[in-house]
């Protein structure tokens, strides 16, 4: 009965442990990716920051007061790696174009809608 089980399991398909997928997300340009890595890396130091100075305070530790002073401190800072992934990005778009596409309620070009136009005219024209 075991010898079974050991065929059947050998009979399937091995599975592959990495599967592309074919419609990701680009990758975000380097720049715009350096300055996330770096506000992800300053928001956890500040998170731990402000943990160690809450557990610290509870305790009545002497280091409570001076954890609490770095950890406004490090606030503002990631604030502002925060803004800077925002100011990357919109400086990146800014200097290397961006693609863009009308939306549906966009109106159609002048030249296509006077093309529109000769269209609907000709006709009348040349039944005349």
């Amino acid at each position: 009965m075991g010898s079974d089980r050991t065929m059947e399991h050998e009979a399937r398909p091995a599975r592959q442990l990495w599967v592309e997928d074919e419609r990701g997300r680009r990758r975000m340009p380097d720049p715009v990716r350096n300055a996330a890595v770096r506000a992800v890396m300053i928001t956890s130091v500040t998170l731990i920051q402000a943990v160690v100075a809450f557990y610290c305070s509870v305790a009545g530790a002497w280091l409570a007061f001076p954890m609490t002073v770095t950890a406004v401190a490090s606030t503002v800072v990631a604030t502002w790696s925060v803004l800077d992934v925002w100011i990357t990005r919109q400086v990146w778009r800014q200097r290397n174009g961006v693609v863009s596409e009308p939306s549906s309620t966009a109106r159609p070009p002048i030249r296509a809608r006077r093309d529109e136009g000769r269209a609907e005219t000709t006709p009348l024209s040349e039944a005349a």
